[in-house]
């Protein structure tokens, strides 16, 4: 899978899948599945870290994931996100950080949240033949900014801003855009307007694709159930289940059995 692969999904009104991954094992298994694009998310600060947001994680962590991940992997296209820090304010600084995360990794493109406010990043990075994808709507690294994990761009200012942001972005060359937890409307507006595919996070169904994190579609993460999280399968429980059992023929004896001993 490739940038222009995925480009042409949209132009022939192909929804694309795409699924965060942060290691070898779960990676291996998205790619066998055919998912069209993994992303390294700085998700991993939450749901492999435990911090309660994504600022933590640092750029050489998210490189260790990329690596593991890219290892895996034979078909999806594999987008990594630069973690906080490391490319708002300073675009030659950017420039630097994607330089690294892409030889470091072998990934094939970077992420980056916001809009004008970081376009000279984007461009800086752009100019170095780096694919980008944009992150609009709720942007995770601005929680202390914004107070609150609610829908964003429900007031007409904000929506306007989103919607001039997404233009500024495809002007700039980003391959593709992240819309989160924005009304299904204003996604569809976006989605139509924009020649770029446009993948959905709590975006509506009208968008080009969509993503969510792997932790939260396959049920291991109970806390965290927004209405457009759709699981997939209970995990959670099962590991539970398989993790007492072990305990319980552990300390009854019966594991390890004849069998299974040398």
């Amino acid at each position: 899978m490739t940038t222009h692969r995925i480009q042409e999904m949209k132009r022939r009104g192909e929804k694309i899948a795409m699924i965060t991954a942060y290691d070898y094992t779960s990676a291996k298994i998205v790619d066998e599945a055919g998912i069209d694009m993994i992303l390294v998310g700085d998700s991993a600060s939450n749901v492999m870290a435990g911090y309660e947001t994504t600022l933590p994680i640092t750029l050489d962590q998210m490189i260790y994931h990329a690596q593991c991940v890219t290892r895996a992997v034979t078909t999806p296209l594999v987008v990594v996100d630069m973690p906080f820090g490391t490319y708002q304010g300073n675009s030659k600084l950017a420039l630097q950080n994607a330089i690294r995360i892409m030889k470091e990794s072998e990934c094939d493109a970077v992420k980056l949240e916001g809009g004008s406010e970081v376009l000279e990043s984007i461009e800086r990075i752009l100019s170095a033949g780096i694919p980008v994808m944009g992150h609009l709507g709720l942007t995770p690294q601005s929680i202390h900014k914004f107070g609150t994990y609610g829908v964003r761009a429900k007031e007409e200012a904000e929506a306007e801003k989103l919607v001039n942001d997404s233009k500024l972005l495809q002007e700039a060359g980003c391959f593709s855009l992240v819309l989160e937890k924005i009304p299904a409307d204003l996604g569809k507006k976006v989605a139509e307007m924009l020649d770029i595919p446009v993948i959905g996070i709590g975006a509506g169904r009208h968008v080009d694709g969509q993503v969510l994190v792997m932790h939260d579609m396959l049920g291991l993460n109970q806390a965290f159930a927004p209405r457009f999280l759709r699981r997939y399968a209970n995990l959670h429980d099962e590991y539970l289940k398989a993790f007492r059992q072990y305990l319980e023929d552990v300390r009854s004896r019966d594991f390890p059995s004849e069998q299974e001993q040398y």
